[in-house]
């Protein structure tokens, strides 16, 4: 397979991408290539459950924020394994057979279209859900549309300054608002099955990150003006320092309890449906190890 104009994700880099390399952005090919395979319980209880969610890591990112948790995986291709469209359908099977409650896939933008087409070739049983960070562009999205049951973005930013500053783009708030509404459109208001687990619908995520509660406070009320009822949103304590934040020294430590329990109150105050996440789970534990487990299988 090859991409001769790539135009995947926002940044619209117009990259010619061959099966296994490519010189755009997220520096991959067009084949998709996986870090990691395996039932993950450390996403919210509608998306992990009791048995864990399917979760599969994409190598690569579009974003590529300076702190991300799996920095590890989003700018070396080396640390996954190129797959083809009949094998990356074999590793949703054998998740599914493992009895996961869902197919996760984590940072899949820049393989949606051989996503797609795995999809295509063999549809799930069970719901899959397109895990980003919110940059995504719209006709992507429709490209997926009928293919994804739950949508789980970033909505990371408020303010493009930042979005330049962490993740180098420009236009993010204006292009993860686009791509919220999207998903909502497609996807409706939150549906769950008898055991709690979404079957249909999008949550939006947002992390806080340590000096920045005007960014997350805005963000919420952002969501509340977009979101319409029964969309959930998710609030995350969990920020560690990863990747590059070294390098930025006003995020490169743990957010604080006066910043948590402000971020907090204001999502309780505007009334958002959805899950809090505690502050304990800003852990380098929760950061899977990406040795190709269940894709050399």
């Amino acid at each position: 397979m090859t991409i001769e104009h790539c135009s995947m994700c926002p940044r619209r880099c117009g990259a010619r991408r061959e099966a296994d390399s490519g010189a755009g952005f997220c520096q991959m090919g067009a084949d998709p290539v996986v870090a990691r395979a395996a039932l993950h319980f450390w996403e919210e209880p509608c998306i992990s459950g009791t048995r864990g969610s399917g979760t599969v890591f994409f190598t690569g990112c579009s974003l590529q924020c300076v702190f991300c948790q799996n920095y590890a995986i989003s700018t070396q291709r080396q640390a996954g394994k190129a797959v083809s469209v009949q094998e990356l359908a074999d590793i949703f099977d054998r998740l599914a057979e493992k009895g996961a409650h869902n197919i996760n896939l984590v940072s899949p933008t820049h393989f949606a279209g051989s996503i797609a087409q795995a999809l295509r070739l063999r549809k799930t049983q069970i719901p899959v859900v397109y895990n980003c960070g919110g940059y995504e562009k719209v006709e992507t999205l429709r490209a997926m549309q009928g293919l994804v049951d739950v949508y789980l973005p970033d909505d990371k930013y408020a303010d493009n300054a930042l979005a330049r500053k962490y993740s180098g783009v420009t236009d993010y708030v204006e292009t993860a608002e686009a791509a919220i509404r999207e998903m909502v459109r497609q996807t409706g208001p939150a549906q769950y099955d008898k055991e709690g687990l979404m079957v249909r619908g999008t949550l939006v995520r947002h992390l806080i990150l340590p000096g920045n509660t005007r960014n997350s406070i805005a963000v919420l009320d952002r969501l509340r003006r977009i979101l319409p009822e029964g969309v959930p949103v998710s609030l995350m304590a969990q920020y560690v320092p990863c990747g590059r934040a070294a390098d930025f020294p006003e995020i490169n430590r743990k957010i604080t309890v006066r910043e948590y329990e402000k971020v907090q109150d204001h999502l309780f105050s505007l009334k958002l449906d959805g899950y809090v996440q505690e502050r304990k789970a800003a852990s380098r534990n929760y950061v899977p190890p990406f040795n190709l487990e269940g894709v050399d299988n």
